[in-house]
């Protein structure tokens, strides 16, 4: 792909110039709603062009989108058949199959899963689109494009039961796909520049279309290929960055969902299984998982919070209720590690959060009547400074937060003490954590020095090992530092023993990120981890943190068997972690 950069001049050097996705949102901080606010969203979208990406033929683009409102009137005017009170129906945005027939047969699935969950379809609508602008590879896999219109309960309520019936479409009826399908509200994206989208969905260029905030990405897409579902925003999000520790963040949400229960979720949870969609991107998967802890009854700022908490372990200064809110729900779910800025918002409150590296850098604007902008850069809407009564950064681990219902911006310090004040978080720790120090000691065998070769074949270390990476170690106490490039067979496919370790190694995203140290970083990186059975994450009680806590995941052998026998003796309390 080309790239033409300005020469360099006064300041600006282009060897500086980075690509990456772009995000921004756009907002009136009173919850006023008009069409201006779409189409300055749409404006900001535009001038984020820079960072989305477009392949040999330059009209097929890797993807953008808006995330606005429900524009309940506009509907109202458009639709052809009666609606109920806004809130108590559910609009979903639908990509259905191009063959007519196979259109059909969908919209037959559908019309039977929501007679099924107990809801009524109020009928559907055909979307008004022009492609005559987009390239032929993405007309050749462009869908079908409609909307949904589903009543039969209102409020939350609503928003929970669409999301069941979403879950189970997406599950069992074939060539189906919602980028949204909420009461409150609407995503219009797809494999487009961003330019395309407005001139694409022609809704967007409608004045009757209002919203009284814009979420808005132009998407370059290095870890998956461009197609029209993988483009953002999501139903809750839109992210920039990578989420690094996705393969294990999704195999412990599979393995999390025989627990999986909830009294705000109806039915039996089991029929919207996988949670994660099998093929979805990093940031798809974060979505959804979001999505499922704020409907399952946290706020959406707290589910945020879980999945991106900031660093707390080695933050001597940082309140002990934040600790301790922090702390409890490390044994809940395990962080969601960035890079990444992800903005995210459920139609009334809407904001950002930066990962603990803060790696990905955002930028906000308060203006005189109320504008709030942010985005992954200065520049997204022309702004007269004299009307710029606030402005500033994101920063690593912090919360930018808009609530368009209280009509104010909320500040990072007021939504964590909130959050940690709800529950007694601190004397649930108290009572139920175990640390490793505090169980009793146990007899041990001394390893024999006639043993050592005959564990280091079990174990699968080499010559080279034992000479470039554990040599060096023993003697200096210090890592050893050599290339991060590796040539050695998959653990799988290699005839010779290995380390156990080595078969499950993590698939980072594929970009490249400078790695950690966790000497010289400690205030952003913990080595610690949690030992012992794990409860359903969406029903938290004092209970869910009975675990060991271990500072680091490499035990002496006195430690390892403090663990084996910990069941006996009698030592109330530890029989749960009996092995």
């Amino acid at each position: 792909m080309q790239r033409s950069l300005p020469a360099a001049q006064g300041l600006y050097r282009p060897e500086f110039e980075h690509d990456a996705c772009g995000v921004s949102f756009v907002v009136d901080m009173h919850g006023r709603r008009s069409h201006e606010i779409v189409a300055r969203g749409v404006q900001a979208l535009n001038n984020l062009e820079h960072r989305g990406a477009s392949g040999a033929e330059k009209n097929t683009g890797d993807g953008a989108g808006v995330l606005i409102q429900l524009p309940d009137t506009f509907f109202r005017a458009v639709v052809g058949f009666d609606l109920p009170d806004e809130g108590s129906y559910a609009t979903g945005m639908a990509f259905l199959p191009r063959d007519s027939a196979e259109c059909a047969t969908a919209e037959n699935g559908i019309a039977k899963l929501i007679e099924d969950e107990g809801l009524s379809l109020l009928g559907w609508r055909d979307v008004p689109i022009d492609d005559s602008m987009i390239g032929s590879q993405a007309a050749a896999v462009e869908p079908t494009f409609k909307q949904l219109f589903v009543g039969g309960a209102n409020g939350l309520d609503m928003e929970r039961r669409s999301f069941i019936l979403r879950k189970r479409i997406e599950h069992e009826v074939e060539g189906v796909y919602f980028p949204s399908f909420s009461s409150r509200t609407m995503v219009y994206k797809g494999m487009l520049t961003t330019p395309q989208l407005s001139q694409f969905f022609l809704d967007l260029q409608d004045e009757r279309v209002d919203s009284c905030l814009a979420l808005v990405h132009s998407r370059f897409s290095t870890n998956t290929f461009p197609s029209w579902p993988l483009a953002h925003p999501y139903r809750y999000i839109a992210h920039n960055g990578e989420i690094n520790t996705v393969q294990g963040n999704r195999n412990w949400m599979r393995a999390r969902e025989s627990l999986l229960q909830s009294d705000d979720l109806p039915g039996d949870l089991s029929r919207i299984f996988p949670i994660c969609t099998p093929g979805g991107s990093d940031s798809a998967t974060f979505d959804e998982v979001l999505e499922l802890l704020h409907l399952a009854g946290r706020p959406l700022p707290h589910a945020v919070l879980m999945m991106i908490p900031e660093a707390w372990q080695n933050h001597d200064t940082m309140p002990e209720d934040k600790r301790a809110f922090y702390e409890f729900h490390s044994t809940l779910m395990e962080p969601w590690d960035g890079p990444a800025s992800v903005a995210f918002t459920d139609g009334t409150v809407i904001g950002a959060v930066l990962d603990r590296n803060g790696l990905r850098p955002s930028r906000y604007w308060v203006t005189k009547d109320g504008l709030v902008v942010m985005a992954s850069e200065v520049g997204v809407l022309d702004i007269d400074p004299a009307d710029v009564i606030q402005k500033g950064r994101l920063q690593p681990g912090r919360m930018f937060l808009v609530d368009t219902s209280q009509g104010r911006i909320i500040e990072d310090d007021e939504i964590k003490s909130a959050l940690a004040s709800e529950h007694p978080y601190g004397d649930w720790l108290h009572e139920h954590r175990v640390h490793l120090d505090d169980l009793p000691a146990r007899d041990y065998l001394v390893p024999q020095h006639g043993s050592i070769v005959t564990q280091q074949r079990t174990f699968g270390y080499t010559t080279e090992e034992l000479k470039i990476l554990i040599g060096p170690m023993a003697r200096t106490g210090a890592e050893p530092i050599g290339s991060m490039g590796t040539d050695t067979p998959i653990a799988v496919l290699s005839d010779r023993p290995r380390l156990l370790f080595d078969y499950f190694v993590q698939l980072f995203a594929q970009v490249t990120n400078p790695p950690l140290d966790a000497i010289r970083e400690e205030l952003v990186t913990s080595l610690g981890a949690t030992l012992g059975p794990e409860r359903n994450v969406l029903l938290p009680v004092p209970e869910s943190c009975h675990q060991i806590s271990l500072p680091f995941p490499i035990l002496a052998n006195d430690e390892l068997a403090k663990l084996l026998y910990i069941h006996e003796g009698g030592v109330d309390g530890y029989q749960a972690f009996a092995v």
